[in-house]
Parts: structure tokens; sequence; C-alpha cells
């Protein structure tokens, strides 16, 4: 009886898991039926407890939890995807304005509505800047078309860094009548950076009479503010430039409307000091002292500098003793030196190859209560990888980064020290700080790649040459190839088998020769016995 019984639960149970299971799946259908219906609301079923069951299935319904965070795309990685696509598009656009028009062919606007409608041209959109820069031979017409272009396209919106790219792009190009119309164009929008970058297209072409006019003009033709920051930014552009007596000039002009304060006054100084006019430069200094100001440190840097200079250019062995009577001057003033004071002398003693006193600067530097910055670092670096003291530059690369600075070791710093090796035939430790380069995240650029090429063509290491050339191309870097000449101090010489040279004889060896002759002479004449014959006895 209790047999019969039990056999009768089992039995119950079994029919009971069936149903239970029937019902399971049919749920999941349902809900994966209402998932795909967006109307239909999502429900979720639990069955008999909480606990997890073998035949549970993953619910496709809204209310579902999301996946972990490890199956979904990170920020980063849509970033990077986002980035590339937009560079896919710039590269498309720039070879469109790159392209010759035939007489045949459809407008430029027209051919960029065709291929590039879908482009998103919002205005945080890089692509306006990335055109630019990938477009440095393309016509005025050709990029004004494409400006309007970009103009006309929904979501964008001119700011001031925009007209900022327009003015650069024109203004390397020296075409200001354009950047005229551009500045007309962007009145109410142009800014201080539109500003900031067209003086200083203006002046790095030689044009500053028309950098001071135009500052004269600029709020009543261009709507821009001309206030103290303005003529500070003009200021800074013609000292920069090597234009001080314009700057200064500009700066008596309009004292009446703006007086000038100390730090325009140390921007005329470092004018003064980049045209490498001392003189001018102590003079102004005098006239800012007489006048109630006080000079700063980076008035007496720009002064230090500027000696600096002229003791390398004129007498080497002066350059510590004329820096010295700056410092003493600083001292007396009162003004505490910082780390750009320390980084200009340790800059002018490696450029005259005295490592050893700017290593031993470099030590003392924590007694004036300075610490090194990055600058401080790479100017050291170079330096002893210049002298040959490999070992030590590495020491200080190590050094640098235990100190904070690694952000200072990008790819232009790595750069300079392959070509600094490179420099003094280290081609072997050139190829470790490579390594090294790639090792911290840096892609090496092209200008890295036909250097090393080139001098490992020079060292007869051609299979090492390829094989970078490889590496390269499969970068898409396309390095363009060229005749390498090898250098004749790392070729291997052929032996050179040694020749019997008649040499001049000495006169103890003439006079040998001759005693030698003499007694083979003298011997001719005796009598020589006949063979087979025994002598008498």
């Amino acid at each position: 009886m209790s047999r019969a019984l039990r056999l009768g639960r089992y039995l119950r149970c079994i029919s009971l898991t069936k149903t239970n299971l029937r019902c399971l799946l049919l749920v999941d259908q349902s809900s994966f039926s209402s998932s795909s219906s967006s109307s239909s609301p999502a429900h979720s079923y639990r069955f008999l407890s909480n606990q997890p069951s073998l035949y549970n299935r993953r619910n496709f319904s809204s209310s579902t939890p999301p996946p972990p965070s490890s199956s979904q795309p990170s920020t980063t990685q849509t970033n990077c995807n986002q980035n590339e696509e937009t560079q896919k598009i710039a590269q498309g656009i720039s070879t469109e304005l790159l392209k010759q028009e035939d007489d045949d062919s459809l407008p430029l606007n027209k051919r960029l509505d065709l291929h590039f409608s879908n482009a998103t041209t919002e205005t945080p959109n890089p692509i306006l800047l990335q055109v630019l820069n990938l477009s440095p031979d393309a016509g005025r017409t050709t990029v004004l078309g494409f400006y309007k272009w970009i103009s006309s396209r929904p979501g964008f919106q001119h700011t001031d860094q925009t007209y900022s790219y327009l003015v650069d792009y024109f203004g390397r190009k020296k075409d200001f009548k354009i950047i005229h119309e551009i500045l007309v164009d962007g009145r109410g929008i142009i800014g201080t950076k539109t500003l900031e970058t067209f003086f200083n297209r203006l002046v790095r072409a030689g044009r500053d009479t028309q950098a001071v006019s135009f500052f004269d003009k600029m709020e009543t033709e261009y709507g821009l503010v001309r206030n103290r920051q303005s003529l500070k930014v003009v200021v800074s552009n013609l000292c920069e430039n090597g234009f001080a007596n314009s700057a200064e000039k500009m700066v008596k002009n309009l004292a009446h409307e703006f007086f000038p304060d100390e730090s325009t006054c140390e921007m005329l100084i470092k004018g003064w000091c980049v045209d490498g006019k001392l003189d001018q430069a102590k003079r102004l200094a005098g006239e800012i002292h007489r006048g109630g100001f006080q000079l700063g440190t980076s008035a007496y840097n720009s002064i230090l500098n500027c000696v600096c200079k002229l003791c390398r250019k004129k007498d080497n062995f002066r350059l510590q003793s004329e820096a010295e009577k700056i410092l003493v001057e600083m001292d007396y003033a009162g003004v505490p030196r910082n780390v750009e004071t320390f980084n200009i002398l340790i800059n002018n003693l490696c450029k005259i190859r005295r490592t050893e006193e700017s290593v031993k600067l470099f030590e003392r530097m924590g007694e004036w209560g300075c610490s090194p910055n990055a600058e401080t670092y790479l100017l050291l670096i170079k330096s002893l990888y210049q002298a040959a003291r490999i070992g030590e530059g590495d020491e200080m690369i190590d050094r640098m980064k235990s100190a904070g600075f690694g952000s200072g070791l990008d790819r232009k710093a790595y750069f300079g020290f392959i070509k600094v090796l490179c420099g003094i035939e280290r081609i072997e430790h050139a190829m470790k700080i490579f390594a090294k380069m790639k090792a911290d995240g840096f892609a090496p650029g092209i200008k890295s790649y036909e250097l090393l090429i080139e001098k490992l063509c020079s060292h007869g290491q051609t299979h090492r040459a390829n094989h970078l050339s490889s590496e390269a191309k499969l970068k898409g870097i396309l390095v363009d190839p060229k005749v390498y000449n090898l250098d004749w101090r790392f070729t291997k010489k052929p032996k050179v088998e040694k020749t019997a040279v008649k040499k001049r004889e000495t006169l103890p060896e003439k006079m040998a020769r001759k005693r030698k002759t003499l007694k083979k002479i003298n011997l001719s004449f005796v009598k020589k016995p006949k063979k087979m014959m025994r002598r008498a006895y």
C-alpha cells in the first residue's frame, strides 16, 4: 500500500513539472512577442519560488535589466569610432576640394551634397578644421565654396573658433583680402580668438604697420571691441616677432587712452630683447624704473636671454660672467629667480657644450627654492645625448618620469632625442628610444621613419631599413622612396695584401752589406779542396 502511494506521488510530481515547464515556455513566448510590439506593456512572471531554475530563459521584454557593462561598448570606443568616421569624411571632402574641375563636372556644392549629404556638420564637429588641415594646396574659390556649403548645412553655426580656423588658413597663404571679407561676414560673432589669430598671421607676414592701423579702425569697420586686452594682443604679437619699435610707438601714442601697465612694459622689453637690441632694452628698463614701476622676473629673464645670445655670437667665454652680472642685479633689486631663469641658463650653457656646468646648475636649483619642470629635463636629456653621455641621458629620462613629468615625453620630445642620437651616429640607441616611444603609446610619424631609414642605410643595415619601411607602410605612413648614400666610415673595407716595399738602407745596414760582399770576394780567390780527396797529414 505504501509502495503504491509513493508511486502515485511520483507520477503527480512529474505531471506538475511538465505542466510548469509548459507554462514557462508559453510565458516566455508571450513575453518575446510582447517585447516585439512596442504598444503592449511588459510583464514579468515568477513561478513557484524565487530560486533560479534550470529552465529559466532570458526575458526579452523591455523590463529586463541590461547586460553586464563588459558587453556594452565603452564611451571611449564610441568616441574612437566617431573620430575615425569624422576623419574619413574630412579626407573625402579634402579629396573633392583638391580635385581639378572640368567643364562637364558638377559644381562643388552639388558634389558635396551628393557624396556627403548624411554627414553631421554640427558646430562641435571638427570636420571644418580637419578639412582645412588636409587641404593646404586648395584654391581660394574652392575653399570659399566649401565655407559656403558648410555654412548652409542644418545644425551648423559659426562661432569665434570656426572663424579663427578660416582666418588662420588664409593667413598662412597671406591672402588678407579674403580675410577682410570673412571678418565683415562674421561681424558680431568673431571675438578674441579670431582677433589673436588675425594679428598673429598679419605680423608674421611682416605687416606691422597694417596691424597698427587695423587696431585703430577695428571698432568702426568690424565691430570689434577696442580695449586694453586687444591692445595687449597687438603689442604681444609685435614684440614676439621683433617689431619692438612699432609696438613702443603704438603704446606711446595710445598712452592717453590706455595707460601702459607693468605687463605691457615687460612685453616691450621682451620685444627689444627678441630683436637683439640690448641697449634699447636697458634704456626702456631705466625709463620704466624712473616712472615708478618695478621690473618683474619675466623682464629680467628676457634681458638675461638676450645677453646669453649675444655672448654666444661674439664670445662664448664671457657668457657665464655676463650672466652672473644680470643675476646680481636681480638679487640687488629683490627680484626672485624662477624656473624660467634656470631654463635660460641651462639652455644657453648646453648650446655652447657646457654640459657639466648645466648639470651642476640643475642640481643647485633647490638652493633658490626652484624645482625643475618638464622643459628643464628635456634640455638636459638632449645635452647629455649630444655629449655622448648616453647612460646619464637614460637616467635623466627615468628621473623625469619619477618626478611626475612623464606627460612631457610626447612624440615631439622622443623625435628630438632620436634626431640628436642620429646626429652623433648612435643609431643603435636611437632604435632603442624609438622602441621606447612606441612602448609608451606614441605612434611615430613620417619624420621619425625617414630619419631612421636614412641612417640605417648610411650604416649599411639595409635589412633593418626595409623592415622599418614595411612597418611604416602597414601603419599607413607613406615613406617616399629615395636613394640613400652609404657612409664610407661604416663600409667594410677589403683586406689589402701587404706588398714588399723597397726601403732606403741605413748606414749600419749598408756597411754590413759591404762587409758581406767583400768577404765573398776574398773567399773566391782561395783554392778549394777537390771533392772525394783526403787531406794529407
